[in-house]
């Protein structure tokens, strides 16, 4: 894996970024291949005396990503191997779930020991069907926060194409731009 460390208001120095590369290595014995898989981390000192650490790894059909606060960075690394270990297991999971019955399995794990039974199935519970109307990403953010939601999907009037509007864990806004 190629490892991305940054800091913001810390500086990384060796000890910390050998701690980062030695947890998250942990990860590649659930991969048969992890052909150059780029690890993003990101460790943020607060001002409130709080870690904040990121990772992200984008793979081929999958992007897995976890974030920690914790007044301990090293603990906050810790319990972010534990998340992204949860995560490629889950996903491993259901694929491997999935495709069994057609005899095929597209992601085979290492040790098959380690596959888990998926206890959070996901259940659809109400499907939504209404038209898009084209405007402008201000007034989705109004008819947003008019509908008391946490995001809003619409057609941006400017690029005739389906946008999302969502209200961030900071309380500000982010838009997702379909490509």
């Amino acid at each position: 894996m190629i490892y991305s460390v940054r800091g913001e208001n810390i500086e990384v120095t060796p000890a910390i970024r050998e701690y980062v590369e030695k947890k998250i290595a942990k990860l590649e014995r659930y991969f048969t291949e992890a052909p150059d898989a780029k690890v993003y981390v990101n460790l943020r000192f607060n001002p409130d005396k709080t870690s904040k650490v990121e990772v992200t790894i984008p793979l081929q059909n999958l992007v897995l990503r976890a974030e920690e606060t914790n007044s301990d960075m090293y603990a906050a690394i810790d319990l972010i191997g534990d998340k992204l270990e949860r995560q490629i297991r889950k996903h491993k999971t259901k694929v491997n779930r999935k495709f069994r019955e057609t005899g095929a399995v597209p992601f085979q794990l290492t040790n098959p020991a380690t596959e888990v039974h998926d206890e959070d199935e996901f259940e659809l519970v109400r499907t939504k069907r209404f038209d898009l109307k084209p405007m402008d990403s201000e007034e989705a953010i109004l008819q947003m926060n008019m509908l008391g939601h946490n995001f809003y999907v619409f057609t941006n009037a400017d690029t005739n194409r389906t946008n999302v509007v969502y209200r961030r864990k900071d309380g500000r806004y982010g838009l997702i731009e379909a490509q």
